[in-house]
């Protein structure tokens, strides 16, 4: 009695374990493009359970039976998008992040099945050792087979996997030359603010220096100085890609605001009121001196913003070190040999940048 227990055993456990179907094997065909902007690089899978692929109903009145493609589905899937589509290295590398590639079966009335093909798949550009997101992909396919033929699951796989390879290939054609992820270049454009119209803010040009009549703020009745100019600068950005470059424009603002100026009537003089333009030069210097801090081949496609505000605020440090030192040599324009030699430096860096 033993032994036919042993042996029944044996016979259900061996029963039992036979719950996958032969795998699928998925065959590779050229697909009918040429891909002229990218080329897979790699695959990988995140699909939250990694193993079959489905299951299918391999026997009519039983329960779905476990079942992959040939090679495991990862292998499979580099193998027919290595061997189904073109390759070209020179173009954009393109990861492709499996989410969902998965086969589920139920039976339907006349002895058939229907067949429901799910992927998922999301698509990313690598630069520079990172991956950065480019577009996601929804498809699937669904399918009505007789319960005892499998003839048809492998090739509405395979037009499923086909579609999302087109579907690619047109994203990228559409979106290479305009698309900023896509950029295979990188400029900078910087260009001056000038308003004609008069405000609060006097806006930096050789051609209209301050007057004592920007000074308009109240004087200080408890500051020692005769008088104030408070001078900045700030940046206002945009980008554009055309053709594939990465187009950023950057407008400089150096301005003084009239409202925070002032002068008490002591200090109205020509020495004076240069001493306060000096001022309004250095920080038109700085601004210059940003511009070459961002020269596009400092910049990231990827992250080019926080780049430039990291400069940006380096410039500004500079600027306030810049008016402390000019106001501490000068004593605030007391020295006037000092004051001399700072209008001479001013000027020849002003010179230098071809603002002067």
């Amino acid at each position: 009695m033993a032994v036919w227990l042993s042996a029944f055993l044996v016979v259900y456990l061996f029963v039992g374990l036979k719950q996958a179907a032969d795998p699928i094997a998925l065959k590779a065909e050229p697909l009918p493009f040429t891909p002229k902007e990218f080329y897979i690089a790699e695959i990988t899978d995140e699909r939250p359970e990694r193993g079959a692929i489905g299951h299918l109903i391999t026997t009519p009145g039983r329960p779905a039976e476990r079942v992959d493609l040939q090679g495991g589905t990862l292998p499979a899937l580099r193998q027919f998008v290595r061997q189904s589509l073109r390759q070209n290295q020179l173009l954009r590398p393109i990861a492709i992040r499996v989410k969902q590639c998965k086969i589920t079966e139920a039976p339907a009335t006349g002895n058939r099945v229907e067949g429901r093909i799910v992927l998922s798949l999301a698509f990313d550009i690598l630069r520079d050792g990172e991956s950065v997101r480019l577009v996601e992909y929804q498809g699937g396919a669904r399918y009505n087979r007789p319960a005892g033929q499998l003839t048809s699951v492998e090739p509405t796989l395979r037009q499923s996997l086909s579609d999302a390879l087109r579907f690619l290939n047109t994203w990228m054609n559409q979106q290479a030359n305009q698309n900023e992820k896509l950029a295979k270049e990188l400029k900078v454009m910087f260009t001056d603010y000038s308003n004609p119209v008069e405000t609060d803010s006097v806006f930096y040009s050789v051609n209209r220096p301050l007057t004592w009549n920007d000074f308009r703020a109240k004087p200080s009745a408890i500051s020692r100085y005769a008088a104030a100019v408070f001078p900045s600068f700030a940046y206002e950005g945009g980008s554009e890609t055309v053709n594939g470059v990465l187009n950023i424009k950057l407008t400089l603002k150096v301005y003084v605001l009239k409202s925070s100026s002032w002068v008490k009537e002591i200090a109205r003089n020509d020495y004076a009121l240069n001493h306060e333009q000096r001022h309004f030069d250095i920080v038109r210097i700085v601004a210059e001196r940003f511009k070459q801090r961002v020269p596009a081949d400092s910049l990231s496609i990827d992250d080019y913003n926080s780049i430039i505000q990291y400069q940006y605020l380096e410039a500004f440090r500079e600027m306030n070190r810049l008016q402390e030192q000019y106001d501490g040599e000068t004593n605030h324009g007391i020295n006037q040999a000092a004051q001399e030699r700072w209008n001479q430096r001013i000027d020849a860096d002003l010179r230098k940048y071809g603002i002067k």
